[in-house]
C-alpha cells in the first residue's frame, strides 16, 4: 500500500494569497504567513509560524494544530478556538481584532494578547492563570468560570468581571476598574 507523505513547509515566506479557495498544505513549520487570507484551517498544523495583516475572520480551526503562533496586526472575528486541538496549543497576539473569538472551556499555556481589539471574546471555562493580557479592549467579553488568577489587568478596559464567579487570586486591577468587578451590582461608583 502506497502511503501519502504530508507536505511540510519550513522556515519560508507566504505573502499576498488568497487560500478562501485552494486548501492548505498538512502542516507548517517555521513559515511567515504576510498579507494573507484563509476561509478554512481546519485540519492543518501550524507549529513555530508568524501570522502579519492576515484575515482569518470566521475560518474554520476544527482539528488545528496551533503551536507557538504569533499573529500580528490581524483580523481573526469569530474564531472557534476551541475547536483546534488541545495539545500544544500557545498563542501571541498583538495589534489584533478577536472580536467575538471562542476560547471557551481553553487552557491557555502562556499565551499573549498585546494591544487586542476583543469586543465579545469567549473565555467562559478557560483557564487564563498563565497568560499576559495587556492593554487590550475588553468590552461584553464574556468571563464566566474563568481563572484569572495572578493576572495583571491594570493596562485593560472596557471589562466588566464577576468577582463570585471567577477565580481572582492575586489579580491585578486598579482603581479605575472598580466598576467592571461590580457591574452586575448597578452602583453609581464617583471617582
Amino acid at each position: 500500500m502506497i502511503r501519502k507523505i504530508a507536505a511540510r513547509h519550513e522556515h519560508t515566506l507566504i505573502e499576498n494569497k488568497d487560500f478562501g479557495s485552494s486548501d492548505l498544505e498538512a502542516s507548517y513549520e517555521y513559515v511567515e504567513f504576510r498579507n494573507c487570507s484563509f476561509l478554512k484551517l481546519a485540519g492543518t498544523d501550524f507549529m513555530e509560524c508568524v501570522f502579519h495583516s492576515c484575515n482569518l475572520s470566521n475560518a474554520m480551526v476544527r482539528n488545528c494544530k496551533i503551536q507557538n503562533v504569533r499573529f500580528n496586526d490581524c483580523k481573526l472575528v469569530g474564531i472557534n478556538f476551541n475547536d483546534t486541538k488541545t495539545f500544544g496549543f500557545s498563542v501571541a497576539f498583538e495589534n489584533c481584532n478577536l472580536d467575538y473569538a471562542s476560547f471557551d472551556n481553553r487552557k491557555m499555556n502562556q499565551s499573549t494578547f498585546v494591544n487586542c481589539k476583543m469586543h465579545g471574546v469567549n473565555f467562559s471555562n478557560a483557564d487564563l492563570s498563565k497568560c499576559t493580557i495587556e492593554r487590550c479592549d475588553l468590552d461584553a467579553a464574556i468571563f464566566s468560570y474563568t481563572n484569572l488568577s495572578g493576572l495583571d489587568f491594570t493596562t485593560n478596559y472596557n471589562f466588566s468581571i464577576d468577582p463570585e464567579i471567577n477565580t481572582l487570586k492575586k489579580t491585578k486591577f486598579t482603581v479605575h476598574s472598580l466598576p467592571g468587578l461590580l457591574t452586575k451590582y448597578n452602583l453609581d461608583i464617583q471617582y
